[in-house]
């Protein structure tokens, strides 16, 4: 039987497929390949007779004794696959009956290796020739598909794993699936990635399909089976519900959920559920779901922290010690920013003794050493700030460096849910502490340098902390797309229009009294003037008493246009179009990044400091495991009632005696309900 919705797949497939492949070759250059087969295959009568599934030619050419009934084609198939390619099943009884060698013969090119006709008739639907194949002993347990047509990588679409049973779940056709089962295939059987079926089914686009065959080839597994095929995990250590959390197939993954749920008790709409937190809760799984969600490359993955029971544990999570842990930690952010501002603000000083060559050098107070820094009893607080400041960076460094090798350097610095640029801010803050600790013990002269940029990025990082705060976390997701990526292009090209206009100015100026134009007395001043002049912060400096040159008035006409005019209004254009873009994921990406501070605190406080959240299973006599109660209600009365409405303007009687819209109907079934319930409550009680 086909599963409903394949019967129109099963009539298109083959030209479907057919139309998807011949893409994919045009791409990869192996079209050639395929006029060389169709010339191969007119010029060899044995290949053009099992095409035109002309019996009596194949026949004759098969005891002619001059027929080489193992050659190949261009594509490394041989007759039996041609005949398959093209539903000729007669042709294929007679290349069996006379060669039954030919079965499990694979594809020997680089591109199809490994592929046996079996795949072929599999992923054709001919389930007669699929029965006829197996009836003569085709094996279902051995052939894989190892060629590059069918590896999975991001430009190929025909990723259906390697073994027979992998396509057929992935066609969707039941029959053919339970006769491969039924003739030996092995559910749990991995592929090069070491993914099972079932891993292959969550990669699938086609999702509700995927579900249906999903449920279909768990049914069919062995109850005998120690290991069932859905904990089995690949090589990336991801089992089916994993990696559909990781892919973002929200479909796949709440239906593996809901299989999974215990239903406690009913109560009309409403239900109270038992999930499994295996998989999902980080307390205890090393890669669980919520970790795996944070790390995807997906953005759709994100949407499954809106999915039960993920939203109710986050929730459980962060209201139970989240909250209150992370925002500790911003009270003591706060307070080390603090000290380490006022170890910058009183920094030891001296007054400048010697002659002023530089008569615009108005510098009258210098770095001391490092023995007179540390002689008074300020001093000394002040160095307790400064062992608190270096102390912190240094926390910092340790605690950072796992997590960036942990998630790698690209994932871990530009992925906006686990904090993303953020990180960068707090770690060049720390190494510009520790650099300025080199700098006081050295005695080099530099370090107003190193803090005034330490304590711009350490006061910029409090908005980090701003994600604990219902009211400004998703606020500062703005804030952080538009300046690191909205304001990071517009500096690029802003960068750009200054250096050619600077250097156009500076050149013009080259031959006036520096005197009278002081904006422009050399190149690095003129940049700075530029820059004002871009965003509107410094009048025209034009001296009106002297003659100006026609050139310098054209310039400046043209960069006010082009400049303050044209880019300054543009970056503001971008910015309310990202403002809007943004809007609506938000709210998810502040959800997202509370998730991540909790698996922070978790990963870094002891466990007696981060209550479980859950029930023990052993308490209710599951196994042991924690699960996660959870209310929920579905509105299945009017889905009910719509179908009714529905039945009834086709012209239909209604089903049951009574209509729904009857008292007496609505009352009788609200007391049925309500009595199930109550008695489900009193024998499963949690």
């Amino acid at each position: 039987m086909v599963a409903p919705g394949i019967e129109a797949l099963a009539r298109g497939g083959r030209r479907m497929l057919r139309r998807m492949w011949g893409q994919r070759e045009r791409e990869t250059g192996v079209g050639e390949l395929y006029l060389l087969q169709a010339k191969r295959i007119r010029e060899n009568p044995l290949f053009l007779a099992c095409k035109e599934n002309d019996v009596g030619g194949i026949k004759k050419l098969l005891t002619s004794g001059t027929t080489d009934v193992f050659q190949r084609g261009a594509l490394g198939e041989t007759v039996l696959h041609v005949a398959v390619l093209h539903h000729n099943l007669e042709s294929v009884v007679a290349l069996l009956d006379a060669v039954p060698d030919l079965v499990n013969e694979p594809a020997a090119s680089d591109v199809y290796r490994g592929e046996t006709a079996l795949h072929i008739a599999v992923l054709n639907q001919d389930t007669q020739i699929v029965r006829e194949m197996l009836d003569r002993g085709a094996d279902v347990r051995t052939p894989r598909v190892t060629g590059s047509y069918f590896k999975r990588s991001p430009e190929n679409l025909a990723y259906f794993g390697e073994h027979v049973l992998s396509f057929a779940a992935c066609c969707g056709n039941e029959e053919i699936i339970q006769l491969l089962i039924d003739g030996g295939a092995d559910i749990a059987a991995v592929d090069s990635l070491g993914n099972t079926v079932l891993h292959i089914l969550a990669l699938q686009p086609n999702k509700t399909i995927a579900c249906q065959m999903y449920d279909l080839i768990e049914g069919l597994e062995g109850t005998e089976t120690v290991v069932r095929a859905g904990t089995v995990p690949n090589h990336d250590g991801l089992t089916p519900l994993k990696l559909a959390a990781i892919e973002g197939n929200l479909v796949m993954f709440d239906h593996l959920m809901k299989k999974q749920r215990l239903v406690c008790w009913e109560l009309g709409p409403i239900s109270h559920c038992l999930y499994n937190l295996q998989e999902i809760d980080s307390w205890q799984e090393d890669r669980s779901v919520l970790e795996l969600v944070l790390s995807s490359k997906k953005t759709e993955a994100l949407s499954i922290l809106d999915l039960s029971p993920l939203v109710q544990l986050i929730s459980l999570k962060w209201a139970g010690y989240g909250r209150f842990y992370f925002r500790l930690l911003t009270l003591f952010y706060l307070l080390y920013i603090i000290v380490f501002t006022l170890c910058c603000v009183f920094r030891p000083l001296k007054a400048r003794v010697g002659n002023v060559t530089d008569s615009r050098d108005t510098t009258i107070y210098v770095q001391r050493t490092l023995q007179e820094a540390y002689g008074s009893s300020s001093d000394h607080v002040r160095l307790v700030g400064e062992l608190i400041s270096v102390l912190g960076a240094m926390v910092t460094l340790l605690l950072e460096i796992p997590d960036i090798m942990r998630f790698g350097v690209r994932q871990y610095f530009g992925k906006t849910a686990l904090g993303g640029p953020f990180h960068v801010i707090i770690i060049s803050h720390a190494g510009l502490v520790l650099l300025i600790l080199v700098l006081r013990l050295t005695d080099t002269p530099g370090e107003v340098v190193a803090m005034s940029l330490a304590l711009v990025l350490g006061w910029c990082n409090v908005m980090f902390f701003a994600r604990g705060f219902a009211m400004l976390g998703p606020f500062t997701i703005t804030i952080q797309k538009m300046i690191f990526g909205d304001l990071i292009r517009f500096c690029w090209l802003m960068f750009l229009v200054l250096l050619g206009f600077t250097a156009a100015f500076h050149l013009t100026f080259q031959t006036l009294e520096p005197d009278l134009w002081p904006h422009f007395r050399d190149f690095s001043t003129c940049l700075f003037t530029m820059f004002q002049l871009f965003l509107g912060l410094l009048d025209i400096p034009i001296n009106y008493e002297k003659l100006t040159p026609a050139i310098i008035k054209v310039l400046y006409v043209a960069y006010m246009v082009l400049a303050f005019l044209l880019m300054v209004n543009l970056l503001i254009a971008v910015m309310g179009d990202t403002h809007w873009r943004v809007a609506d994921k938000r709210d998810q990406l502040w959800r997202a990044q509370v998730v991540a501070s909790i698996i922070l605190i978790e990963r870094h406080l002891p466990r007696g400091l981060c209550p479980r959240v859950g029930i023990d299973g052993e308490r209710v006599g599951l196994a042991g495991t924690w699960y996660l109660r959870v209310q929920e209600r579905t509105d299945m009365g009017s889905q009910k009632l719509h179908r009714y409405a529905q039945h009834f303007r086709a012209g239909h009687s209604f089903p049951t005696a009574n209509p729904p819209g009857s008292g007496w109907e609505i009352v009788r079934q609200s007391a049925t309900e309500t009595g199930g319930a109550r008695r489900s409550a009193q024998v499963f009680h949690v």
